[in-house]
């Protein structure tokens, strides 16, 4: 590299942009005394151009000015080395990014962030469903017939009944039994997501985690603070599912619950789900939605305790209240999994989405937390039995 050719190029480059800085501001100058308080949109446009223009002559002129500092701070030889350096700083990049490439995913993340990459995995995973977002199912490739669901719904609610549950247990007024009862109603969605299911935490406190929570609540629940999130819960323990039902119910025909303006997929889910209402109100009464109801209350309270949109003893009161109604509308975890599985598949009818693999998924986590899984993970309903309490009123 020639020093004297770095000198004569800083010198030209400084030359021309201070040439094309002085036109610049001319230009401008005389954009400015022409403009009226209420200049046109092509003069202002002119104005904006003319003062862009004259940001990049004046950054090109810094830049000039840089290149003359290092030739007067550094010989020949020191230029030379340093051009030699950033060029092998290219190519290793260059080599590096290839190797990444080439990398799978969970190798980059391993050299990232070594032990801890399995943590900063899963928070950067999608969170299960709820109120929106959907998992991949079996059939969504062809569409699903209102028969096939109900005989796969069937099948599934019979499998789950067939398991083994421990009798149930008199809490009495314990609330550390109750607390835990009702962490364990969130326990389907929880066992989709990996969540803990030891505490009120869902998982560990890390940054990361709490913002791809919050996401979650917003994206998939529309709820973007600790009043939103207190309105669902009111609606969750008070209406949910179970008034829907109940509607679809004393309705006499799928018509007199449209208004005209819905479109294709609304007005054919509408159908679908009074249809699958009109099939089951002689077998199922209103309460029996309670677990899919009270099951997402649950959820949401841990959500919200975990983002701090509610504090831990707020949550365990919650949680208390979530207790009680469902001890009160259902006799145990097969018949709470059997009506989380009944509303799911009513709101994915209500959606006009595919539900095939939402069962499926939603029938391994109930499995999973009554039977336990792999690696003997799971297991937490089965070692915990469910309060001995039951209101009277419909049976399976």
């Amino acid at each position: 590299m020639d020093l004297n050719e770095i000198m004569n190029r800083a010198k030209a480059a400084q030359a021309q942009a201070l040439e094309s800085l002085e036109k610049m501001e001319e230009k401008a100058d005389a954009l400015a005394d022409a403009a009226s308080p209420r200049q046109d949109a092509a003069v202002q446009e002119d104005a904006r151009q003319a003062q862009a223009a004259a940001e990049a002559a004046q950054a090109a002129a810094n830049q000039a000015r840089q290149v003359e500092v290092l030739g007067q701070m550094f010989d020949a030889d020191a230029l030379a080395a340093m051009a030699a350096g950033q060029e092998q700083f290219r190519q290793m990049v260059s080599e590096q990014t290839a190797a990444a490439a080439a990398m799978g995913a969970e190798a980059v993340m391993g050299q990232l962030f070594g032990e801890d990459m399995a943590l900063v995995s899963a928070a950067l995973e999608t969170l299960a469903m709820e109120e929106g977002d959907g998992w991949d199912d079996l059939l969504e490739d062809r569409e699903e017939t209102e028969e096939e669901l109900y005989t796969l719904l069937e099948e599934t609610m019979a499998r789950l009944e067939a398991l083994p549950e421990p009798p149930p247990a008199d809490y009495g007024k314990d609330p550390a039994s109750w607390q835990r009862f009702g962490v364990l109603l969130s326990g389907i969605v929880s066992t989709l997501n990996d969540h803990r299911l030891d505490g009120m935490d869902v998982e560990d406190h890390i940054p990361v985690m709490e913002q791809q929570i919050t996401s979650l609540l917003r994206r998939s629940w529309g709820i973007d603070g600790r009043g939103e999130l207190l309105e669902t819960l009111r609606y969750l323990t008070r209406e949910g599912y179970a008034v829907r039902y109940q509607l679809f119910a004393d309705t006499a025909s799928p018509e007199e619950l449209l208004c005209g303006e819905e479109d294709e997929d609304e007005r054919q889910g509408t159908i679908r789900t009074w249809n699958f209402v009109q099939r089951y109100k002689g077998r199922y009464s209103p309460a029996f939605l309670a677990g899919w109801d009270l099951g997402r209350a649950a959820m949401l309270t841990r959500w919200g305790c975990f983002v701090g949109w509610l504090t831990e003893s707020e949550a365990a009161g919650f949680l208390w209240d979530i207790g009680q109604k469902a001890a009160e509308d259902l006799g145990g975890w097969r018949e709470f999994a059997q009506s989380y599985l009944f509303g799911g598949l009513m709101w994915k009818l209500l959606c006009a989405s595919p539900a095939a693999g939402y069962l499926g998924q939603l029938s391994d986590a109930a499995t999973t937390l009554l039977a336990g899984g792999p690696q003997g993970k799971g297991g937490q309903w089965a070692a915990f039995a469910w309060p001995a309490r039951r209101k009277l009123g419909f049976s399976l």
